[in-house]
C-alpha cells in the first residue's frame, strides 16, 4: 500500500528552528564563496565539459528519523537518492538540460521571499516565507511520492498540505481555480534571459485538486531545506500529474473564477493541457507515456494510470474523457 503522511509520534522527530535568515545569509555567502573558488576545475562544469558538482549540503529542518516513519498514502518504493534528487531537474530558469539547474541556480537568493495570496479570497495578503512556516510546522511532514515525466522518481518531501493555506486564505464562492505564478528575475533567473518560454512560469489546479490532500507546498527533500535547484524556497508537488506541474520558487497564489492560462499549454497547446493527469493510454505527440524511466535504473516499466495514484484521485474527473481533457 501507498504511504504518504509520517505519523511516527513527536517525540521521535527533533525539528529543527524554522529557517534563520542568519541560516540563509551563511549558506548563501557558501554559494558564492563556493562557485568563487571553483576556478580551476569548476570551468569544466561551467562550460558543460565536467560531471555535474555534489550538491551543497543542505541544513536539516527535521531529524532524518523522521523519513522512516509512513503514512496511509506513501510510495512503498526505494528513494530515489539525495544526489539523484537535487542533480536531475527540469528548471528551465536555469538551463534546459537536466544538469544545468544544479550548476547555475546559486544566483537565486531565497530571503528575504513573500508569497502574494490575490483574487477570490476573503483574507488576500503578503505572506513571508518564514511566517508560513510557523503557521504550519513541519513535524511530521514527510511524504513520500512518486513524480514522473519520461522519467521517474521518489521522493521524500518536506512540506504541508496546499489545502492547509487554501482553507486559512478562506476562498469566497467565487474561486474556482488557484493559479501559482514563479519568481521573474532574470538576474537570479539567467534561463530568463532566453525566450524559451512566456516568463514568469505560471500553472494552475482547480480548486477541489488543490484542497486534494495528495497536493503539497514542499520546502523541504529528504528533511532538508529545498535545495535552490529543486525549487526554493516553496514548490508545488501534484504526484498525479505530471512534473511540469510542479511549479517552482512561488511568488504569487491566485484564486480565479476561470481557469488560468498555464505555460506550457500556451507555449505549445497541442502537446500539453491544462490537466496534465498521468494517462499512459494517451501518448505524447512525440512520444510514448506508456513506460518511464526511474532514476538509478536501467529497465524501463509500465507507467500508472495517475501515477499510482488512482484509487485517491479518480474520483475528481468522473465523467470527464481524459483523452480529451489532458
Amino acid at each position: 500500500m501507498r504511504r504518504l503522511f509520517a505519523d511516527s509520534p513527536s517525540s521521535e522527530i527533533t525539528p529543527e528552528l524554522l529557517y534563520l535568515n542568519r541560516r540563509e545569509f551563511i549558506k548563501n555567502g557558501a554559494y558564492a564563496f563556493g562557485t568563487a573558488a571553483a576556478v580551476g576545475g569548476g570551468l569544466l562544469w561551467l562550460v558543460g565539459k565536467g560531471p555535474p558538482p555534489d550538491p551543497p549540503e543542505e541544513p536539516p529542518l527535521v531529524d532524518a528519523s523522521a523519513i522512516a516513519a509512513t503514512g496511509p498514502y506513501d510510495a512503498d518504493e526505494p528513494l530515489t537518492s539525495y544526489k539523484d534528487v537535487t542533480t536531475y531537474n527540469n528548471y528551465y530558469e536555469f538551463g534546459v538540460d537536466k544538469d544545468q539547474p544544479a550548476r547555475s541556480a546559486n544566483t537565486l537568493q531565497t530571503r528575504p521571499w513573500t508569497v502574494s495570496v490575490e483574487g477570490e479570497v476573503t483574507k488576500p495578503q503578503v505572506i513571508d516565507i518564514d511566517t508560513l512556516l510557523r503557521w504550519f510546522p513541519l513535524e511530521q511532514r514527510i511524504y513520500r511520492m512518486r513524480c514522473v515525466e519520461a522519467w521517474s522518481m521518489v521522493i521524500p518531501w518536506l512540506g504541508f498540505p496546499l489545502a492547509d493555506l487554501v482553507r486559512r486564505v478562506e476562498p469566497t464562492g467565487k474561486a474556482k481555480f488557484v493559479e501559482f505564478t514563479t519568481l521573474l528575475d532574470s538576474k537570479q533567473m539567467p534561463g530568463q534571459n532566453v525566450a524559451i518560454l512566456d516568463w514568469p512560469y505560471v500553472e494552475g489546479l482547480r480548486l477541489d485538486e488543490a484542497l486534494h490532500p495528495l497536493a503539497l507546498l514542499a520546502v523541504g527533500v529528504y528533511g532538508k531545506t529545498l535545495p535552490h535547484q529543486n525549487g526554493a524556497p516553496l514548490r508545488l508537488v501534484v504526484p498525479w500529474k505530471y512534473g511540469f506541474k510542479g511549479i517552482k520558487s512561488i511568488v504569487k497564489i491566485r484564486f480565479t473564477e476561470t481557469q488560468p492560462q498555464n505555460t506550457w499549454a500556451l507555449a505549445a497547446p497541442n502537446e500539453y493541457g491544462f490537466y496534465a493527469n498521468v494517462n499512459p493510454e494517451v501518448n505524447h505527440p512525440r512520444w510514448s507515456q506508456a513506460t518511464e524511466r526511474r532514476i538509478g535504473e536501467f529497465q524501463k516499466r509500465g507507467t500508472l494510470p495517475f501515477n499510482g495514484y488512482a484509487e485517491e484521485v479518480a474520483g475528481l474527473y468522473a465523467g470527464m474523457d481524459l483523452r480529451k481533457s489532458f
